[in-house]
């Protein structure tokens, strides 16, 4: 059955990107289209999709996109918006987040980061009509598209693709597909592999191709292979091994902004509890003037912590401790000794230790989020128990995509 071919107009953009118009039976969502614009859709099965055909009447903020992907890669959601519209849009995204739990505090611009500066990124390997593919899923859909450049990402990895590709594709083995996350570290580039298990020859195999694509390291399952020693990042000053899959802020330019804001927000407290600590993206930044506390479940992201805090002179005293922060928030009694708190969760934010945070005497808390809707729910519960929010910085690190980061300040 043939799609229906409809002409509308976009009244506003979705928390997705995606634009929406006022369809004969309620809101109809169309990638790649901005508000203002007349276009021409193809209405799916279901009614509340469209994909678009033309541009009719294309808006003032429209641009020409970055990659030559863009429209049919599903990585990217926002290419095609003129820049300062762009990170308007992403200010309002915060600003609505905050509004639907009551919250309405300023909220300053939004800090961009460039153009080819992510240093991690997820891909798909796989076979197609026509050899291996490397890339992301198609629009809207499963299949895959063989990718031979990111502008996101970091040169060194965009430039690599083709090649890291042919590299990695007789690891493949019996298998259809496997998840490739890459990584730019000090060291070089390191690789792990997910939901595959090459075979011993494969794998020797890529080892003797290693050294000219510049890799580390290649991780699959068990399996990890260090061909040029322990991988490393550089985090405000100190090189922290990296475990394979371990966090790792997506842009090194995002993550100095956000360590700014944090050391911003703590200026002048003594002892710090950074919970959620990772490899230590905020302790040793805040380890230079203050003594740290660092909670984190992940056990090899704490030892490596930890083993870096050791080596590491000139810093206050940083201690590691083993807490899972979902199941084990710090109470409010454990909290009580510190001066200031800073939080980092996933996108599920943490409610538990907010809960405990608003019962505490804690006088200054920051926190870290990729998620506006966790962190405004977290930042009500917080509010809710006698904390003022005094700043909200959106940081821009995931290019072209409707997510955001956002740093928030609260004092008692």
């Amino acid at each position: 059955m043939a799609s229906e071919v409809l002409e509308v107009e976009i009244a506003r953009l979705g928390s997705g990107g995606d634009g929406i118009a006022e369809g004969p039976g309620g809101p109809i969502y169309v990638p790649f289209t901005l508000p203002g614009e007349r276009v021409v859709i193809a209405l799916d099965k279901g009614g509340d999709r469209g994909s678009l055909l033309d541009v009719l009447e294309p808006s003032p903020d429209r641009i020409a996109p970055a990659c030559p992907y863009f429209g049919a890669c599903g990585g990217c959601a926002l290419q095609h918006m003129e820049r300062s519209a762009y990170l308007a849009w992403k200010r309002e995204q915060v600003a609505a987040a905050l509004k639907a739990r009551g919250l309405a505090p300023e909220i300053e611009e939004v800090r961009p980061v460039p153009l080819g500066s992510r240093r991690r990124a997820t891909l798909a390997l796989g076979r197609g009509k026509d050899g291996a593919v490397l890339g992301y899923r198609r629009a809207r859909s499963h299949d895959l598209i063989d990718v031979s450049v990111c502008p996101v990402l970091i040169p060194r990895i965009s430039n690599s693709l083709t090649r890291l590709k042919q590299a990695l594709a007789p690891l493949l083995g019996g298998k259809r597909e496997a998840r490739v996350t890459l990584t730019e570290t000090e060291s070089g580039l390191d690789i792990l592999l997910e939901g595959i298990r090459p075979r011993p020859a494969s794998l020797a195999a890529f080892a003797g191709l290693a050294g000219t694509l510049g890799v580390a390291r290649l991780s699959a399952g068990e399996e990890s292979i260090a061909l040029g020693g322990t991988p490393e990042v550089d985090l405000s000053g100190v090189n922290v091994k990296l475990p394979p899959g371990a966090f790792l802020q997506a842009s090194r330019e995002a993550e100095a902004d956000l360590v700014k804001l944090v050391l911003e927000g703590m200026e002048g407290a003594k002892r710090i509890a950074d919970l959620f600590a990772g490899l230590g993206t905020f302790t040793f930044a805040l380890a230079r003037t203050s003594a740290v506390d660092a909670y984190e479940a992940e056990e090899a992201a704490l030892a490596a912590l930890a083993e870096a805090a050791r080596r590491t002179p000139k810093l206050k005293p940083v201690r590691t401790l083993d807490r899972d922060l979902f199941r084990s928030p710090l109470s409010a009694k454990e909290l009580d000794p510190y001066d200031a708190v800073v939080f980092d969760p996933p996108r599920a934010g943490a409610a538990a230790q907010a809960e405990a945070l608003a019962k505490s005497r804690v006088p200054t808390v920051v926190a870290v989020s990729c998620n506006p809707g966790t962190l405004a729910r977290d930042l009500h519960i917080l509010v809710e128990g006698g904390y003022r929010i005094t700043r909200v910085v959106p940081v821009d690190q995931f290019l072209f995509s409707p997510h955001i980061e956002v740093v928030a300040r609260l004092e008692r």
